[in-house]
């Protein structure tokens, strides 16, 4: 079906629109005139033909009006869909004479940077519609949306128009948090900074040595407090570029520092926690008619059961002096699980005490709301 914008009682039924308001669904119906449209109801899409309508044209380069037309040609932009309708706008653009003799580019072509960026494939207000899409919901998550708007849409798509986004401006923050981020983790590491009072990352440096971060707070003077955790790397580049400010442990270091001691505390002292709760439960327990009920002890473990404890504790015990044995050697953590046969978790999990500490039985063993009445 194809009809003229000034002709429209040739149009199909359906379309009643007048030739202003049809005029103003375009993206910028001051630069653009309407010269048919063409609907494919098969493919559900509208094919609108315009022509620019500017009587002169800013060269490029200094911005001088140009006002002899050298040629045309034809430009096809997708643009924002009308209800069910995909929509495809046959632009005709033209080619203008440089009134300067000296200038190098004798030919440019006009630009409508309210309708399309230069050898762009689709208008600006669907490129802003999908870059917000991008944004809100990144790849595989906008291009179901937004086929459901019925926007033919890749995830590639809409993650390269997210990195051509320009990074916002933001303020240098009076409290920074430091810390390394894993772009591939036990590989590759890098840094991050936040702001902390915000709540916002505002930079990530490419890798976490002490020079980039230092290079960054001599960039963007005016940081007063920086939370890091306990890496001397971020220590010395905080001394070298931001001397004056005050360093702190972030909350998540203090906890697991606070972790650890409590840890250390607890299994110094394991003996004594044993006796108490022991002594705890074999206090009586007073019964409803006023008789008083002696909870029975658990039963001791028996010997073979204690003979393997044993064992597995002298293996745990061996593997942990290879897995520091190999570290002092210069291996790195996943080249010590791959080569021991064991996970990567576990051999980290060995890397952070350097003593070996055995592990710890269940505070509750023996516990049983049925102790007081198993006799």
């Amino acid at each position: 079906m194809i009809f003229n914008a000034n002709c429209l009682e040739e149009a199909p039924a359906f379309i009643t629109l007048p030739p202003d308001v049809l005029a103003r669904l375009l993206p910028e119906a001051t630069l653009l005139h309407l010269e048919a449209c063409e609907v494919d109801e098969t493919a559900a899409q509208i094919t609108l033909r315009v022509q620019s309508t500017q009587s002169s044209a800013p060269w490029p380069l200094c911005a001088t009006l140009a006002r002899h037309i050298h040629s045309d040609y034809g430009r096809t932009l997708a643009d924002l869909p009308w209800a069910q309708y995909r929509v495809s706008l046959q632009l005709r653009v033209r080619t203008w004479f440089c009134c300067h003799r000296s200038c190098p580019r004798r030919i440019f072509t006009e630009r409508l940077p309210t309708v399309a960026a230069p050898w762009a494939r689709r208008t600006l207000r669907l490129a802003q519609r999908l870059s917000a899409l991008g944004v809100a919901l990144g790849g595989q998550a906008g291009v179901r949306l937004g086929h459901a708007w019925d926007v033919r849409v890749s995830r590639h798509m809409l993650l390269r128009l997210l990195r051509r986004q320009p990074e916002p401006e933001a303020p240098t923050p009076t409290v920074l948090g430091v810390d390394d981020w894993a772009l591939r983790k036990g590989l590759t590491y890098g840094t991050i900074l936040v702001d902390l009072e915000r709540r916002q990352p505002i930079a990530r440096l490419p890798d976490r040595t002490a020079a980039p971060v230092a290079q960054w707070r001599r960039e963007h003077p005016g940081v007063e407090i920086i939370a890091r955790d306990r890496a001397s790397a971020y220590a010395e580049g905080a001394r070298q570029g931001a001397p004056q400010a005050t360093q702190v442990a972030d909350r998540f270091h203090l906890f697991q520092h606070l972790r650890e001691t409590l840890d250390q505390v607890c299994l110094t002292h394991e003996t004594v926690r044993e006796a108490v709760n022991t002594l705890a439960r074999q206090s009586p327990v007073a019964l409803s008619d006023a008789a008083l009920a002696v909870p029975v002890p658990p039963h001791d473990v028996s010997r073979p059961a204690q003979e393997r404890a044993a064992q597995r504790q002298a293996r745990r015990q061996a593997v942990h002096a290879q897995v520091w044995a190999l570290h002092h050697q210069g291996w790195t953590a996943p080249a010590m699980a791959q080569h021991l046969g064991m996970s990567l978790p576990t051999v980290q999990r060995d890397l952070q005490r350097a003593t070996f500490t055995a592990r710890k039985q269940r505070s509750d063993r023996g516990d049983s709301v049925r102790n007081p009445y198993k006799a």
